[in-house]
């Protein structure tokens, strides 16, 4: 049990190891909407490399192994603690930044559905082709869905703070 505990262990390391490498080279991409968007793959139209400052890896103390914490046990002696003032800042801080971001969300929705016009955008002059037309109006919707389940997300985690 140990050595495949251990083998485990090495294995998870390596493979950590690898993809840290891996995702060393980022490029920022803008697309002819001036859409920005990060890719982790080769330099392509559009995208310059941005150089990112490295990970740092802050390994947890050795311990024995043993069985996982229950839900509901109390934390270790020299666990660290926090007053309750300051708890109730960090997460009335955590509550205002959740809610700027909806804020945020909604209205960046309003705007995507608006020029999304119930799915019969204005045609741009380049859009002369039909089909580049049609690509454009199925990027918006995909947009709108995707900022859709951002707002939903963000109103449940805004509803699990206490």
């Amino acid at each position: 049990m140990k050595r495949q505990l251990a083998a485990m262990m090495l294995l998870a390391s390596a493979i950590g190891h690898v993809y840290a490498q891996s995702e060393s080279e980022v490029y920022l991409c803008v697309d002819e909407h001036g859409k920005r968007e990060y890719k982790n793959t080769g330099p392509m139209k559009g995208c310059k490399k941005v150089d990112l400052p490295g990970l740092t890896t802050i390994m947890a103390p050795a311990h024995k192994a043993g069985p996982a914490p229950v839900k509901g046990a109390s934390a270790p002696t020299d666990f660290p603690k926090v007053d309750g003032g300051t708890q109730k800042a960090r997460d009335s801080d955590r509550r205002q930044i959740l809610l700027d971001e909806m804020k945020s969300e909604e209205q960046k929705l309003a705007n995507l559905k608006k020029e999304y016009n119930n799915g019969e955008p204005e045609r741009q002059g380049n859009e002369r082709n039909y089909a580049k037309y049609q690509d454009r109006v199925a990027s918006m919707k995909e947009d709108i869905a995707r900022t859709e389940k951002n707002v939903e997300a963000l109103k449940r985690e805004i509803g699990n703070l206490k």
